[in-house]
């Protein structure tokens, strides 16, 4: 076991942790079931079968585009686990995008940045209006990494209006003295070029958030992220790593008027 192995493990420091991902899945699947033909499925965004999202519209014209990037710390998980979480923005009139992402080893986490940066770009080219970014975990990071300039196309950057990176990974750094670097094959440089905390965000509100219950590392990552930024930190108590984001499925949440303004 490396020296921070612990540090980042969840699943074993939540109660019934190992039970979460079969509910995603079949709170996801139902929900697409119920979206119907206001769910478009796997749209490709690049050459690869997981590069694609889904994309799912409100009744009505769409007041912007909400996209979603799960986690998994970029080595597991794809699309098809979350769709239930659109549920809040869509109830207030937004279209919500979910892509996939390759995965490591097979890619480094600075190609899921450019891919990520590629599905927002293609999912943006679809709904028209103002664009609202969330991420939980590694997803938290790939959406950080989006708003620092010349990660997404100009015309793409200037429509965002909210980026919201929940319980981030935001300085890759510490991932060095862990087991998982085994695949993710970074080295001090490499992490500190995907590190958002390092660099400096584009003129767009940030939310920090992160689970009042989670692991004190994660904890640190969401203090280090907002420090770092200037950005408000919202610590959602009794919230652990697993549940935080369920208040995305709730158009009356807190965390749903943050990200949509």
């Amino acid at each position: 076991m490396a020296e921070l192995d612990d540090d980042y493990a969840n699943l074993p420091h939540i109660p019934g942790g190992a039970q979460y991902p079969a509910r995603w899945s079949v709170a996801a699947e139902a929900f697409r079931a119920k979206t119907g033909a206001r769910a478009a499925l796997a749209l490709p965004y690049g050459d690869g079968a997981r590069q694609a999202f889904d994309l799912f519209h409100p009744e009505g014209e769409a007041r912007g585009l909400c996209v979603f990037v799960h986690g998994g710390y970029w080595l597991k998980f794809d699309r098809t686990f979350w769709s239930h979480l659109a549920a809040g923005p869509l109830a207030r009139g937004w279209a919500v995008a979910m892509p996939s992402y390759d995965l490591c080893p097979e890619v480094r986490i600075a190609d899921i940045t450019r891919q990520i940066a590629r599905a927002v770009t293609v999912a943006a080219g679809r709904v028209a209006g103002p664009l609202a970014l969330a991420g939980h975990s590694a997803g938290g990071h790939l959406v950080a990494r989006m708003a620092v300039p010349g990660v997404l196309p100009r015309e793409v950057a200037g429509r965002l209006g909210h980026v919201l990176p929940i319980s981030p990974v935001a300085d890759l750094r510490p991932l060095l003295r862990t087991s998982m670097n085994a695949d993710f094959g970074l080295d001090p440089a490499s992490a500190a070029a995907e590190s958002p905390v390092l660099m400096r965000p584009l003129p767009v509100p940030v939310t920090v958030w992160v689970g009042g219950q989670e692991r004190p590392a994660f904890l640190d990552q969401a203090r280090w992220l907002a420090e770092a930024w200037g950005a408000p930190l919202e610590i959602a108590p009794g919230a652990h790593h697993f549940d935080v984001i369920e208040p995305l499925a709730d158009p009356a949440s807190a965390m749903v008027a943050r990200l949509l303004g």
